[in-house]
């Protein structure tokens, strides 16, 4: 049986997080997103977390040695012995070219959240965060609901400030971008598995984990690396 080693890829408001926590809870592996890892080097002040500290404090973006640099300190944690779920990386084909040289030949599955542009910008338009616990709620989808206070703490719902058209689509154009390259990556080597993540969170679940477990027992449609 196979380790859960996944990148999961898709674009910003595809369900990534929901699915990560999802999947994280079944199998047992941790969700690894680049938020989490970045906050994490800050909050504890070593030296990376330092030099990221201070690329965030001029409103630079972390490039891809420091990043890499990260992520091989994180999945050197004792969680993530029976593997990984990595949300946000690899963002680019130098990214993707490290990773694989991390996980030295262990079987990896690129998991694809494929939901139409129109979709999501409906979703990143409708959606509100709680002022208070900061959950999400996408207005009239599965997603979450249209109250007007949290349903989980009482607090007030707002709408996040990158949350409108222009930003909307500079972050769509931004995924495509990077996206692309990263999924040809895998793709030429047959590790991409490709879910409708336009249905409902259920029925979104469903299918990912149909995919992973075939991952996991050598079922499903993604070969070990040799026959990449």
């Amino acid at each position: 049986m196979r380790d859960v080693n996944l990148v999961l890829i898709g674009p910003p408001g595809s369900g990534k997080g929901t699915q990560a926590a999802r999947i994280s809870a079944r199998y047992g592996v941790p969700a690894i997103s680049t938020g989490d890892i970045l906050r994490a080097a800050v909050k504890a002040k070593s030296p990376l977390g330092r030099q990221v500290e201070a690329i965030m404090a001029a409103g630079d973006l972390v490039g891809d040695d420091l990043m890499i640099d990260l992520v091989r300190e994180r999945l050197a944690a004792p969680d993530v012995t029976s593997g990984f779920i990595l949300d946000g990386f690899p963002r680019t084909v130098v990214q993707a070219d490290a990773l694989d040289a991390m996980i030295d030949g262990c079987p990896l599955m690129a998991l694809v959240l494929a939901v139409p542009e129109a979709e999501v910008a409906r979703r990143l338009s409708s959606r509100r965060i709680c002022a208070g616990c900061k959950t999400l709620y996408t207005g009239g989808t599965a997603y979450g609901s249209e109250l007007e206070l949290c349903s989980r703490c009482g607090g007030v719902l707002i709408t996040r400030p990158d949350d409108n058209d222009v930003t909307i689509a500079r972050r769509l154009l931004q995924y495509r971008q990077a996206s692309e390259p990263v999924i040809g990556h895998y793709q030429a080597r047959g590790l991409v598995v490709t879910v409708d993540g336009s249905r409902g969170v259920d029925d979104v679940s469903a299918d990912v984990f149909t995919a992973i477990d075939g991952f996991r027992d050598g079922t499903g449609p993604v070969p070990p690396p040799s026959a990449g």
